[in-house]
């Protein structure tokens, strides 16, 4: 567990300071789920704004299931340490991008347009939400919009090697997201507004920027840790023994 766990602080942090993005690709759809709502009725506007939080993140973790199970077949082949490199570049790319420093992560959308194409449809159907269990499947199907920072996050949870792993991952990154999405949903600008300063956002990139220098095989995780992660890790008799 203490391996994972600053694993788990880095989706967080990703889930948190990637809000600003999450604003563009699911902020009209929060004020689209309360609009129809009476300003006066703040707690049934919360509790739609959580069934679909709740569906968008449990999406996200089934994903993070999905794709980790192929991240567990080449983790327990001779590609292991290539899939460790992949993961530490693509953790320092996702911190240049929360800093504002690089956006190309964005091009990767590309690969879910077609899945999208054919999920968008039913989604658009539960319109408009006013309903829990509405509100609940909207959430689950939302979740798969093509957005680069998902999917990048996506690729990094696969590369630990381990399905239940990469879900948690991506749980710790949907639960990150919470604030900002509830935030715009119930018109708390305040929140969003600190967590749009550039000053949290650069010092938020950095710290991803740092777990992603960490994530690097080499001695200095054996230094950290106490044992040694440049062999193979994912093994039975060895790969779950933070389980």
């Amino acid at each position: 567990m203490a391996e994972l766990l600053p694993l788990l602080v880095s989706a967080l942090v990703l889930g948190l300071l990637g809000g600003g993005h999450c604003l563009g690709m699911c902020g009209g759809l929060m004020g689209a789920l309360t609009i129809a709502i009476p300003a006066e009725q703040r707690g049934r506007r919360l509790r739609l704004l959580l069934a679909y939080n709740l569906g968008r993140v449990l999406s996200y973790a089934a994903a993070g299931l999905l794709i980790g199970l192929a991240g567990w077949a080449v983790a327990n082949s001779p590609a292991a340490m290539t899939l460790r490199v992949v993961a530490a570049l693509l953790m320092i790319s996702m911190g240049l991008y929360l800093a504002g420093w690089w956006s190309g992560l964005t091009r990767v959308e590309a690969l879910g347009r077609g899945l999208w194409r054919h999920i968008q449809p039913f989604a658009s159907r539960l319109m408009p939400v006013r309903s829990l269990p509405r509100a609940l499947l909207l959430g689950a199907l939302w979740g798969w919009l093509p957005c680069g920072l998902v999917y990048s996050t996506l690729l990094w949870a696969a590369s630990q090697g381990d399905a239940v792993d990469s879900a948690l991952l991506m749980l710790a990154f949907g639960i990150g997201t919470w604030p900002v999405l509830l935030a715009t949903g119930l018109a708390a600008e305040r929140l969003t507004a600190v967590l749009r300063k550039r000053g949290v956002r650069v010092l938020g990139g950095i710290v991803v920027i740092l777990f992603g220098v960490w994530t690097f095989p080499g001695p200095h995780q054996q230094w950290l840790m106490g044992h040694d992660v440049s062999t193979p890790t994912h093994a039975p008799a060895s790969g779950h023994q933070h389980h």
